[in-house]
Formats: C-alpha cells, sequence, structure tokens
C-alpha cells in the first residue's frame, strides 16, 4: 500500500507539458514560417489530408477554405494563417495557382509545378502583397494576370521558363526572375520604365542581348551570366546631360557576359560605383 500511495504522490507531482513548448517544438514547413508568435494557426496531415487543428485555434480567425483548380481545398494542401499562403513542394504535385483565401497579402508557392499563370489566378485577391513562385516550371504569362495587384511589392519569378514578361505592378519594389529564359526581344523596353519605386532588379542568368531600362530609383541590379554584348553612355547615364548623377544605383552586376567595360569609359560616370565584370 506504502508503494501505491508514493507512486500517486509521484505522478500528481509531474509537471504539466507545456503548451509554450509544444507550440515552439512543432514545425510546419521549414523556413517558411516566420518565427514569432503565430495566432488562428491551423495544421494539416498532407498524407491523410485530415484537418487537426490545434487546441488553442479560434473558429474567428482560422483562414477560410477555398479549392485549387484539382478541386481540392487550398488549405489542405496548403497551410493557411491570416494573410498567408504557404504551398512549397506540395504533393500531390501542385501544377496551376491555387484559388487563394480572401484577402490574402503573401503567397509562397515554391518549388512546385505550376505551368501557366493565368489573368484570372489572381483577379479576387487584389491584396497580395508579396508573390514567390520560385522553382516552379512557368513558361506562359497571360499579359494582365498581375494588372488588378495594385498593392504588390515583392515578386519572385526565378527559377523558371520564362522567356517573356508581362506588364509588371506599378508599386513592385523587388523583381526576382534570375534562372529563366528571358532574351531582350521578350523584354519590352518599357517594362521597367513606370515602375518608380523599384530598388532590386534581379534578371541574372538569362538570356539578355542587352541592358533594359532601368528606373531611377534601382540600387541593385543583377544581370550577370546572360548576352550582353555592348553598353551604350544611355544605359546609365544621360549623352545629353553631362551633369546628370545616378548615386542610388550601388550595386551592378554584369560579370559573366561577353561585354568588355573597359571599352566604353564615358558610359558609367554618373555613377558612383564601376560595375562588376569584364575590363580586359
Amino acid at each position: 500500500m506504502k508503494t501505491l500511495f508514493f507512486a500517486l504522490m509521484l505522478l500528481l507531482c509531474l509537471p504539466a507539458a507545456s503548451p509554450r513548448r509544444l507550440r515552439r517544438d512543432s514545425q510546419l514547413i521549414r523556413g517558411s514560417v516566420p518565427r514569432r508568435r503565430l495566432t488562428g494557426l491551423v495544421s494539416y496531415n498532407f498524407k491523410s489530408r485530415r484537418r487537426t487543428p490545434r487546441s488553442d485555434d479560434d473558429p474567428a480567425t482560422m483562414a477560410p477554405i477555398d479549392s485549387n483548380a484539382d478541386g481540392l481545398p487550398t488549405c489542405l494542401l496548403c497551410v493557411c494563417l491570416t494573410g498567408s499562403v504557404y504551398c512549397e513542394e506540395v504533393s500531390p504535385d501542385m501544377t496551376s495557382v491555387p484559388a487563394l483565401p480572401k484577402e490574402s497579402a503573401y503567397l509562397y508557392a515554391r518549388f512546385n509545378k505550376i505551368k501557366k499563370i493565368n489573368k484570372k489566378d489572381f483577379a479576387d485577391t487584389v491584396t497580395l502583397k508579396r508573390i514567390d513562385l520560385t522553382g516552379n516550371l512557368i513558361s506562359e504569362i497571360e499579359e494582365e494576370a498581375f494588372s488588378k495587384l495594385t498593392m504588390l511589392e515583392e515578386l519572385s519569378l526565378a527559377e523558371n521558363r520564362l522567356a517573356k514578361l508581362p506588364v509588371l505592378p506599378n508599386k513592385l519594389s523587388t523583381f526576382n526572375a534570375n534562372r529563366n529564359l528571358l532574351k531582350t526581344k521578350g523584354v519590352k523596353a518599357n517594362v521597367f520604365k513606370k515602375l518608380t519605386k523599384l530598388v532590386n532588379l534581379y534578371l541574372a542568368d538569362n538570356l539578355l542581348e542587352a541592358v533594359p531600362t532601368i528606373p531611377e530609383s534601382v540600387r541593385i541590379l543583377h544581370l550577370q551570366n546572360n548576352n550582353i554584348t555592348d553598353v551604350t553612355i544611355d544605359t546609365f547615364c544621360k549623352a545629353s546631360d553631362n551633369y546628370y548623377l545616378r548615386p542610388s544605383l550601388s550595386e551592378v552586376r554584369l560579370d559573366g557576359n561577353p561585354v568588355v567595360l573597359s571599352k566604353y569609359p564615358d558610359t558609367f560616370t554618373c555613377m558612383k560605383v564601376l560595375p562588376v565584370g569584364r575590363y580586359r
């Protein structure tokens, strides 16, 4: 009896498992969910497609569930938080942009098999501020696919199969199209001209033969590993204005291109730094 009594006392004295510790130890998609306390979080069993709500879920804050092109609810394929949708390396294969919950602000659909972006894909989600479609199979984007995204600030189409670019939202601050199949004829001369808030422009590892028109606001420009053969004084500066300065352009990469930059000594006089590239 004494032994049973002490065993019961020991069980009663054990500390209960901390809900905070359970939250910290649980993982959804590595590298995707920000390291902060998340409210309204819903996790899912990807194999069985069964919803497993957490104990502190509030039904009022759970993200709504919409259906994608394959007929499966978006939030069974992805991780949905209030305002954010994470669809990375989805199984079964995701081949089109999923229908998003209303008022989504962030979409991360990296490393899937999306092939095309239609103009209707984002037509009802005008609140998007960031879209990351890195590592898909996108070869076509309809011309008006981003036309209604007036709040979009960051767009990544890196590591796809694009040969040309559509019209881009005017409010973009970061655009990444590294590692595609872009040629100069597929990039309209003024595609970036109206992007007056663009700061970071990444077009490395493509097939460009010339430098596109770069907005005054750009600070970082990556054009390495293309087929650029020459630059002119109007590429970065202005032939008609000897006093023109461009102090905001602080990083330009042209390495890995055929162009020999030392042949164009007057081309960079308005810049505070010389481009990285081949000079002899």
